[in-house]
């Protein structure tokens, strides 16, 4: 597994800080393809998967400043700049396209992550 891959399920699993709001899992396939899918189409584009997935980052940059550091990281953790997170969520999402249509279905988007 990829460092950038172990520091995004470090994330998913790390308590959020005190200040952050919980999410709640989603119920089934059906649903999660509904929340990454912002527009309905039944389709998830590269920026509603990258918008979906950047939650995480958003609610733990306590201080707003655009850098996951210090405290709120997991333990061991290196500083991850937005930018950062984004663009390997591009490279994440580019992985999952496997016809190369530029969207995700619900196979694609529920598939394991490609290497």
């Amino acid at each position: 597994m990829s460092r950038s891959t172990l520091l995004a399920v470090a994330l998913a699993f790390a308590p959020l800080p005190a200040t952050a709001t919980p999410i709640a899992y989603a119920q089934g396939p059906g649903e999660l393809m509904q929340r990454f899918d912002g527009d309905g189409s039944g389709r998830v584009d590269e920026s509603e998967y990258v918008a979906y997935l950047s939650v995480g980052f958003q609610a733990r940059d306590a201080d707003a400043n655009g850098v996951l550091e210090g405290e709120e990281l997991p333990p061991g953790a290196k500083p991850l700049a937005r930018a950062d997170n984004e663009a390997r969520l591009r490279r994440q999402f580019a992985r999952q396209d496997a016809n190369r249509d530029g969207a995700l279905d619900a196979r694609e988007l529920l598939a394991p992550p490609r290497g």
